[in-house]
């Protein structure tokens, strides 16, 4: 699903990076650099969350929700601009920045399958400059598989916006959420189907919410009880079972390297050798070669 069009007016530059036609559902992260100047936006269907990249602070006023704030950003602070919200900035030095764009539609589910919160009086409040380490994070992967360029990793994606969208409601909705626990992981009966599930689509592109609807569960909780259970993430083992099978037609076929990535779930030739060297510390190639 791509995001939807946003109004917004100002002197437009383009990102430097965007997800926009990588097929990632339910958020958008594009990487800009602007020279100064100013901008008004109107997200309808969108949050928005904009973390300063910029290698010296840069002076900001922003206009939001009726209120004015006026501050110096440096690397890594946040602003978050709920759905609806007309926003104005102007800046006056050259900014460099990472947007992230989450559908509020997404939000929503989020809050009523994963936390129990009653979506439809669901609110989300506006910062104009703060410090998030765990936003910060979420923030600096999504950009690490923006720069890689990988058509695959979409399980990787929605598990990050998953945790994105949790913790934006534990920590910035005029409601908290109750908070529940859940221990113990995964029965073995439900583990055992999702790893027969992967196992069996390991040639295709494993979506977190097609493991999580097998066991109609939310997407969040899913990942928690799958990582409680065998002591990995849902996308971690999925790349160590896609090794694996390439491994095995390595050793036992003499299939081409490049087939042998798409018979696994990868994209390309290279986006194996970057996964399989990670994993086992030589290519594919060389793995091949002792056997």
């Amino acid at each position: 699903m791509k995001m939807p069009p946003t109004h917004q007016t100002e002197i437009y530059h383009p990102p430097i990076l965007s997800s926009q036609d990588r097929g990632w559902n339910n958020i958008l992260v594009e990487q800009f650099q602007s020279p100064p100047g100013e901008a008004t936006c109107h997200y309808g269907d969108e949050h928005a969350i904009c973390m300063s990249l910029a290698p010296r602070p840069v002076r900001f006023l922003q206009v939001k929700g009726g209120r004015t704030h006026i501050s110096l950003y440096g690397k890594g602070d946040i602003s978050i601009t709920p759905a609806k919200m007309p926003f104005f900035a102007r800046w006056d030095g050259e900014d460099h920045y990472l947007q992230i764009r989450i559908a509020s539609r997404f939000i929503q589910s989020v809050a009523r399958e994963a936390l129990a919160m009653n979506s439809d009086q669901l609110e989300l409040l506006p910062e104009f400059r703060t410090r998030d380490p765990q936003i910060e994070a979420i923030g600096m992967m999504l950009l690490t598989e923006l720069k890689q360029e990988n058509l695959g990793g979409r399980l990787y994606i929605e598990s990050l916006a998953n945790v994105l969208a949790v913790h934006l409601l534990r920590q910035y909705a005029a409601t908290k959420p109750r908070l529940s626990v859940y221990e113990g992981g995964l029965p073995e009966r439900q583990l055992l189907q999702v790893l027969d599930y992967i196992n069996d689509h390991l040639d295709q592109d494993i979506k977190l919410a097609d493991l999580a609807a097998l066991l109609d569960m939310s997407q969040f909780h899913f990942s928690h009880q799958f990582k409680q259970a065998i002591d990995t993430t849902p996308y971690q083992y999925l790349l160590q079972q896609r090794i694996e099978r390439a491994k095995q037609l390595l050793k036992q076929t003499d299939k081409s390297i490049i087939d042998i990535a798409f018979l696994c779930g990868f994209n390309s030739h290279s986006h194996l050798s970057k996964q399989f060297r990670q994993l086992t510390g030589m290519t594919p190639k060389a793995f091949r070669a002792t056997y």
